[in-house]
């Protein structure tokens, strides 16, 4: 069947319209994403800003059109709205407005289920006999989504108050970055997985998949993707130390260099840096030398569970 969902993300506004196959294999038809800034502000002011929304009223005004030339059925429509809109105290009526003005079936997740639609986008395509533990992480723009399991059975998730955009409001003052405000970062998201996740689970974990804008931007940037390459881009695997080099070079440029690098989409500039410190710590924390990137994540997710359940 055919279905389109769309994620309103915190810091990105995507689409993805595909075919689920009778095999539950994907078949990607017309996929999308557009840097909207939903969460600018929400950590501060807790609420969504008119700019803002309007900003992804623009975006899904589009999506909707594609979604028409797609030909997909009103009833295989859907948006998953995230961080941004959870923590917003306008969240419930932004969300209703999605609904009614652009004929999705809007729905603000919980981050456990946020969580769980992740891994399950990121492993369904995966070798069902491989037992191996497996860590999925999505740095969003409000939160990160940490899921541990195996064969497509998640054992542990939870979403931290880790996010590009918040962590970014909250400690980067200068520009580029004082070493003393990526410290401070970047001390903050250590005490942030020390506290949420347990030390068995940490332990648990033997290889690791990032999902989402972070992840792949990392990926497109360590192989100066010009212009951006999906098929490069998953299955890409980052080294640790590499994702290091980028931050310490990353961590230099002034904002107006950084939207120049090559493979780094220019509306991530801003946040790019929080994002690479936020991906260094994940893998630090779990004693994991790499990352896998993928480019199936929440997208993927919902779609499956969309299709299961027509």
């Amino acid at each position: 069947m055919r279905v389109g969902v769309v994620d309103i993300g915190t810091n990105s506004t995507r689409l993805l319209i595909a075919d689920v196959l009778p095999d539950g294999r994907i078949a990607e038809r017309d996929r999308r994403s557009q840097v909207t800034h939903l969460g600018a502000g929400v950590d501060a002011s807790g609420r969504l800003s008119d700019a803002a929304m309007e900003r992804v009223f623009a975006t899904l005004g589009a999506y909707r059109d594609a979604l028409d030339a797609a030909d997909v059925p009103a009833d295989a429509r859907l948006a998953v709205l995230t961080s941004a809109v959870r923590d917003a105290a306008n969240g419930a009526d932004f969300t209703t407005i999605v609904r009614e003005r652009f004929g999705l079936d809007a729905q603000t997740i919980a981050g456990e289920r946020e969580a769980q639609l992740t891994f399950l986008g990121a492993t369904h395509d995966r070798d069902p006999a491989d037992r191996t533990p497996l860590l999925v992480f999505d740095i969003g723009g409000g939160s990160t989504e940490l899921v541990v399991g195996h064969q497509g059975h998640v054992d542990f998730h939870v979403s931290t108050q880790l996010g590009v955009v918040r962590q970014t409001e909250r400690h980067i003052r200068s520009d580029p970055p004082r070493p003393a405000e990526l410290q401070a970062l970047a001390d903050d998201v250590r005490a942030i997985l020390h506290a949420q996740i347990p030390v068995a689970v940490r332990d648990d974990a033997q290889r690791a998949i990032g999902v989402a804008g972070t992840a792949t931007s990392l990926a497109a940037i360590a192989q100066r993707l010009e212009p951006y390459d999906p098929a490069r881009v998953h299955g890409y695997v980052v080294e640790l130390s590499d994702a290091e080099f980028e931050l310490a070079r990353l961590a230099q440029l002034p904002l107006a260099e950084r939207r120049e690098v090559a493979g780094l989409h220019p509306d991530r500039a801003p946040t790019i840096v929080a994002g690479i410190i936020i991906l260094i710590e994940v893998l630090r924390f779990f004693g994991i030398g790499s990352v896998e990137v993928s480019e199936h994540d929440i997208l993927h997710g919902a779609m499956l569970e969309r299709a299961r359940a027509t």
